[in-house]
């Protein structure tokens, strides 16, 4: 499940040539940006049913299939928030059409890799295009609706979200069952082509010539620190923590505290502005984030793995069997949200988690011989509760920490996060996918244990940092 995209919608600063085509056309314009949307929640979402196919393919050890996960977060969580910034900066729908001309060409890259190194090189242009062109989408919504209407797209943009990652598993699952994972990529080629017609033709161009110069060293730096600590935790978890692995990760940490370093001195014109981090809700909100979608990313990987690999499930089972995630957090987050905005989002963003843990120890009988509805439904209902009880609220939650000239910065950071807790974990996963039978279910019950652990304190961190609704918010201090 994707984390909810955030960015402002306030495009009164951008100054788009004519604004004609947006007007003329709007639901071509929806149907673009659900089309360009829909090309990254697919496949973040799809190749976690294709791990044992790609793994039998390629003869792979646990540490590869890892990678086929991470070589798509990893430049996807380090360049979200700069692409985002260079659709401002260059025009959103230049940034969109490049974004989506890379993702298909990577996914034909990928379809026809024929070594394992290919496809994680072809994985990893994925994930950057991904960074391109998710933020560009929904932001092209923001300058085309205005009013009730963008409300109404926005909310019809994120229900596609949630029947494509719906869909994604199922279908991906029976073109592995019925053929090879490399259907599984060869999917984005058509639907990428699409969008790219839609965007020429319906789609007006927009260059803010306000906008700064764009943070590439900030850029640079999260992305060797994430790439390196990601190597390390992966060799560390599914290997042993040698010498070089503790040097690569002391690597990781220089490399992060000199991008401190140098957004620090940026300010406001840095990807992730440090005084945002002056709220105690916020930073409350960031850890909430981090530790709640890392425990559910590394069950999106686990579940259909264990299922195939020990279940006996085919592929197309496993990715039924995740159905009831999408589909009960489409339909409850409404009333969380509604729920949200009457008592304020502490509460849920509380309660939430501790429904998510509950779910992951659920998971626990997940592999036994209590069959698919009493072993895994139950857990994949109480998890998708938990969820659409946190996803609505944090979202409301993060705008409410930081001031107006920051939500932003902070809603785009936010996304950031979500999408580095599910690299981290898939970087520690790997006792579990190199193991197999008995103890392959075993370990997996380990990770479950310890997914319910880190739930529990996602939302300590809610209860203790995140201020009760009517408090005033402290000030960013600058």
């Amino acid at each position: 499940m994707s984390h909810a995209l955030h960015v402002p919608f306030d495009a009164a600063t951008a100054r788009t040539a004519g604004g004609t085509r947006s007007r003329a056309y709007p639901r071509l314009v929806l149907a673009t940006t659900i089309l360009a949307s829909s090309l990254a929640f697919i496949d973040g979402s799809v190749v976690n049913v294709g791990l044992p196919a790609i793994g039998r393919s390629f003869h792979a050890e646990a540490a590869g299939l890892q990678w086929v996960v991470n070589a798509y977060l990893l430049p996807l969580s380090a360049l979200l928030l700069l692409g985002g910034a260079a659709g401002d900066r260059f025009g959103r729908r230049r940034l969109l059409i490049v974004g989506v001309l890379l993702f298909g060409i990577a996914s034909l890259a990928c379809a026809v890799a024929p070594t394992l190194v290919l496809l994680l090189l072809a994985r990893f242009v994925q994930g950057a295009s991904a960074a391109m062109l998710m933020p560009n989408s929904l932001a092209i919504l923001g300058q085309s609706f205005s009013g009730e209407a963008k409300g109404r797209a926005i909310g019809i943009w994120a229900a596609a979200g949630a029947a494509a990652g719906a869909i994604g598993p199922v279908l991906g699952g029976w073109l592995i069952d019925a053929g090879s994972w490399r259907f599984v990529f060869l999917i984005n080629v058509p639907l990428s082509v699409a969008t790219i017609v839609l965007a020429s033709r319906y789609v007006d161009k927009d260059v803010d010539d306000t906008a700064g110069s764009l943070d590439w060293l900030g850029g640079a730096l999260i992305t060797a620190a994430l790439g390196l600590a990601t190597w390390a935790l992966t060799e560390g978890s599914g290997q042993a923590w040698s010498p070089t692995t503790f040097v690569v990760l002391g690597a990781s940490l220089i490399f992060s505290l000199l991008f401190l370093s140098a957004e620090r001195r940026l300010d406001d014109r840095a990807m992730m502005p440090l005084s945002l981090f002056g709220s105690p809700s916020f930073v409350g909100l960031t850890l909430l984030t981090l530790l709640l979608y890392g425990a559910l990313g590394g069950l999106f990987v686990l579940v259909p793995y264990v299922l195939i690999e020990a279940g006996g499930y085919t592929a197309t089972q496993a990715g039924a069997a995740l159905l009831p995630l999408p589909l009960v957090i489409a339909v409850a987050s409404p009333t969380a949200g509604a729920l949200a905005a009457k008592v304020g989002p502490r509460w849920l963003l509380i309660t939430g988690p501790v429904m998510v843990a509950a779910g992951f120890l659920l998971a626990l009988r997940i592999g036994s011989d209590t069959g698919y509805w009493l072993g895994v439904f139950p857990a994949m209902v109480v998890i998708a509760l938990g969820m659409a009880g946190a996803v609505a609220p944090l979202t409301t939650a993060v705008l409410m920490s930081v001031d107006n000239r920051h939500t932003g910065a902070a809603s785009g950071l936010n996304s950031a996060v979500a999408r580095t807790g599910g690299l981290v974990a898939t970087a520690l996963i790997g006792p579990v996918i190199a193991s197999s039978g008995p103890a392959l279910l075993s370990a997996f019950g380990v990770a479950a244990s310890i997914g319910a652990v880190i739930c529990s304190v996602a939302a300590a961190s809610a209860a203790t940092l995140i201020a009760p609704a009517g408090k005033a918010q402290p000030s960013i201090r600058r």
